[in-house]
């Protein structure tokens, strides 16, 4: 449950009966029993999931997205595997957080895979699996997250690095439902001419068929997001090029792919375009281009996971862990943590309100002015209330609470 601080990204005990150096010795061999695997770990993450999918109104919104973890002061860790350079060692992290289509809320993460040199560590699988390129790992993922047999369907939102038309045609003859932003420079037919899609976005907008639809923070200031939405058919061949393999790109035909297009823009007070996204998807008509807009928006939900678990609250790049094994399944463990608060945060019970001061308070953390919480700060508070509801069971509570006092008393004197 802990947040943790940089220099001290341990485990952390609550005040128990045994030694710390005793609960530390029990947490390394849980992490290190082969009898405890990953997909075991995951399951009570993907039971709460279950239960917050069922609030949802029509869709689970899956956001997928990757993660660098850097280690390259940990020289004990195993298998590590070079980042963005040769000297740049540490794991990579692919993750799938299921987003409320009511609220843009997290919910539960619902997939972890940790790619290292011996394989990825992943939540669907007991040993380590071959490793695959990022977008040919995600048709197992989205398999195994439509096969959880939740209540309502799922729509899988993905950044421009899935705008690839040989995995989109895969994924949409799959039937999963899609969401990506696509290349500016991306070509599609529209109206009988093959053009770029950032062409398409320029003459909808000269044709007026732009509509405002709401107000939006974008880095910290507040926009408008504007809204317009075509059809297109993607008839370009793929062009795959497998990492390692030298020579031009082989070319794959494929059949033509209808997809919708819907293009959202940022604007400032003065209508400057202060971001553009042009979004491809494949999901039903029913669902509104400004449902759409919004959809993507909530994407960067997945970024408040990762800092929550890299810098803001359990601090994972600092960890002792030296197997990519029992790293994987400390981050589960956390996970759990993180689906806990996020609970907490979204709750509308009317005592919620209360119990966030109160854990704010305990946390000891400033906030922002007109903010009532966040989620590192419910986090920090959650493990201090922990320890307080402990040490309320301890018999000797009675006694230190006039023991403390009274050495400062002779101490100061």
């Amino acid at each position: 449950m802990s947040s943790a601080q940089h220099v001290a990204a341990g485990l952390r005990i609550l005040p128990e009966t045994a030694e710390n150096f005793a609960s530390v010795q029990a947490a390394w061999r849980f992490y290190a029993n082969p009898q405890v695997t990953l997909p075991q770990l995951a399951q009570p993450v993907l039971d709460r999931a279950r239960q917050a999918v069922d609030q949802c109104d029509h869709f689970a919104l899956i956001v997928h997205d990757w993660s660098q973890l850097h280690y390259n002061g940990h020289e004990a860790k195993k298998h590590r595997i070079p980042l963005s350079q040769s000297t740049d060692l540490g794991y990579e992290l692919q993750a799938a957080v299921v987003v409320s289509d009511r609220t843009g809320t997290p919910l539960a993460p619902v997939y972890h895979g940790l790619l290292a040199e011996d394989g990825v560590h992943s939540s669907m699988a007991a040993q380590p699996q071959a490793a695959m390129s990022q977008l040919d790992a995600l048709a197992p993922v989205m398999a195994s997250i439509d096969h959880l047999g939740w209540a309502k369907p799922c729509v899988h939102i993905l950044d421009r690095e899935a705008d690839s038309i040989a995995h989109l045609r895969h994924w949409h003859d799959a039937g999963y439902c899609f969401l990506v932003r696509a290349n500016d420079r991306g070509r599609a037919r529209w109206h009988n001419q093959h053009i770029a899609l950032r062409d398409i976005a320029d003459r909808l907008k000269r044709r007026g068929l732009f509509q405002k639809t709401r107000k939006v923070s974008y880095r910290g200031e507040t926009k408008e997001q504007w809204v317009a939405s075509t059809s297109v058919t993607v008839i370009r061949p793929a062009k795959l090029q497998r990492q390692g393999k030298k020579g031009p790109r082989c070319q794959i035909a494929g059949e033509p792919l209808k997809l919708r297009l819907v293009v959202a823009e940022l604007r400032d007070h003065r209508s400057k375009i202060c971001s553009r996204w042009l979004l491809l998807t494949n999901a039903p008509e029913r669902v509104s281009a400004e449902t759409i807009a919004l959809w993507y928006y909530w994407r960067w939900k997945i970024e408040t996971y990762f800092k929550l678990l890299k810098s803001a609250g359990q601090q994972l790049e600092a960890w002792q862990q030296e197997t990519p094994t029992a790293l994987a399944k400390r981050l589960l463990v956390a996970a759990m943590a993180c689906v806990l608060v996020w609970q907490l945060a979204r709750s509308q019970h009317p005592q919620a309100g209360r119990v966030r001061r109160f854990l704010i308070r305990l946390s000891g953390r400033q906030m922002k002015h007109g903010q009532a919480f966040t989620i590192p700060a419910l986090l920090a508070g959650f493990w201090v209330y922990l320890h307080i509801v402990r040490a309320a069971e301890d018999p000797e509570l009675g006694e230190m609470q006039t023991l403390v006092p009274l050495l400062l008393l002779r101490e100061t004197g």
